[in-house]
């Protein structure tokens, strides 16, 4: 494992005014934790956590002085005196100063009693071997690798373990359980999969009940770095697996399962869902974490809406409305944004199924614009996620579906073209239309937008002002509305 150390992991010149630093202090620090693991899986990492036996905010203090005298400009320091922490950024890196220590934990808290420790005790406190690792920076053995727990080795075999029996690190802090497969997501690639030793597996079934006490932002702030790693359905499988999913997205659990009636069954949709996530992770050239949200998300509505009929078969009528109304109900249970990243997903779960539908059917203008009305801007995401939900085991099928769903894009940026109809706003307004007919609001003038909305997406009408004005006229006589003199 040694070969995949980076060349000058530690030739960067904070390690050395760390070094210099805490010699002058009289204490030993060393750097520990995620960037070690990175150097060793030439994985860059900018944030460096140092941990001191002795304090962290004084060693942090003396760092920026040295720093300062010899750069000739102001270090600044973020002292966090709760935490007994102190931050110091320095050329695009974030360095971390924590004094060495040892934590106990009541029952119903995930918050520590902290006291001093030793780099030992500190280690042990760690979430997993592979993140307990520490590089010396003593003069006398500097780059000296720290490894009591065999973290080297368990990176070399692909291997997540706690330093320490699972039950007590997850009774501890059950947020590790996440955290165990977190990593276990991140860190596995083509060459080598991550794996959580069975004895941390059967912990996390037995105490799978501890996710009570966590806040939904700490267990959320884990989904969403699970959902851009490289292959996110790894982490929902695994979560799957411990029972985990049932306490935090039961809506997901729930599309687990095939149901048979007479002789027929419907597609696996906990394992298409999974699929279309990492379908939509494989062609981003950067991740969308809220575009993945709406693939995780797209057929929730599915168990609800779901209907066996003798002559089809399965059937899940209007489960992209279904799901779209679960959104909100999901976002607000788990704290997540309300805000315009939350109606993104809304719209994506609401609409995924426009497109699809359009394959198997005549692609008429007028669809097409309406398509291009509702999804405004989010139109291309759209797109994207609808190609990802197109699944089969039958290649044939496959094929077939993809090259009509080419056929659709090309109607939509023809009609887009030629009628600009995206994000396209009503001309008449119902401020006009007041003052044509001298009403005040009410009924009728609902109507009559609505009206020429429709005549301009069914291509009844023209995409101008001038046309839509002649259309509204002619819905308003009917209306028996007389216009002001």
């Amino acid at each position: 494992m040694s070969a995949t150390i980076t060349q000058g992991y530690l030739d960067s010149p904070i390690f050395g005014i760390v070094s210099r630093a805490a010699e002058g202090l009289g204490v030993r620090a060393f750097v520990i934790g995620g960037y070690v693991r990175d150097c060793f899986l030439g994985r860059r990492n900018d944030d460096i956590d140092i941990v001191v036996e002795g304090s962290g905010i004084e060693l942090a203090q003396a760092v920026a002085e040295i720093i300062s005298k010899e750069e000739r400009r102001h270090c600044n320091v973020s002292v966090f005196k709760t935490f007994g922490t102190a931050m110091l950024k320095w050329r695009g890196a974030e360095i971390e100063f924590v004094g060495a220590r040892r934590e106990s934990y009541r029952h119903d808290s995930r918050k520590p009693i902290v006291e001093d420790g030793t780099l030992e005790e500190d280690q042990m406190r760690r979430d997993f071997t592979i993140n307990a690792m520490a590089f010396s920076l003593q003069r006398e053995d500097y780059g000296a690798l720290v490894d009591p727990f065999g973290g080297i080795r368990d990176l070399a075999a692909g291997i997540i373990r706690t330093p320490l029996e699972p039950e007590q690190t997850y009774s501890d802090d059950p947020l590790r359980m996440l955290r165990a497969i977190r990593f276990a997501c991140k860190l596995s690639t083509t060459e080598l999969t991550f794996k959580i030793v069975p004895e941390s597996i059967a912990a996390m079934k037995a105490m799978r009940d501890r996710m009570s006490i966590l806040s939904q932002e700490r267990i959320v702030e884990e989904l969403n770095k699970m959902l851009v790693c490289q292959r996110p359905s790894m982490g929902f499988r695994l979560m799957d697996e411990t029972g985990l999913l049932d306490y935090i997205l039961p809506e997901l659990s729930k599309l687990k399962g095939i149901e048979t009636v007479e002789g027929k069954g419907h597609k696996e949709i906990f394992s298409h869902t999974l699929q279309v996530v990492d379908n939509v992770a494989a062609v981003e050239e950067e991740p969308n974490l809220w575009l993945r949200w709406a693939a995780l998300l797209h057929d929730i509505g599915k168990p609800a809406s779901k209907r066996f009929d003798p002559s089809v078969g399965w059937t899940f009528h209007g489960h992209e409305v279904v799901g779209g109304r679960m959104v909100p109900k999901l976002f607000t249970r788990l704290k997540m944004p309300l805000n315009e990243k939350m109606k993104y997903v809304q719209k994506l779960v609401t609409l995924h199924h426009r497109p699809i539908a359009l394959v198997d059917e005549e692609v008429t203008d007028s669809a097409v614009r309406r398509l291009l009305f509702d999804a405004g801007d989010e139109l291309e995401d759209l797109m994207l996620l609808c190609n990802a939900d197109i699944t089969s085991k039958n290649p044939a099928k496959v094929a077939r579906i993809k090259a009509n769903f080419e056929s659709v894009k090309r109607k939509l940026a023809e009609v887009e073209a030629k009628d600009a109809i995206r994000n396209w706003k009503n001309p008449i307004t119902g401020e006009y239309i007041m003052e044509v007919y001298g009403i005040p609001p009410g009924k009728d003038i609902g109507v009559l937008k609505e009206y020429v909305k429709n005549a301009v997406l069914d291509g009844e009408i023209g995409n101008t002002f001038e046309e839509a004005d002649m259309a509204m006229r002619r819905k308003a006589s009917e209306m028996g509305l007389k216009e002001c003199l």
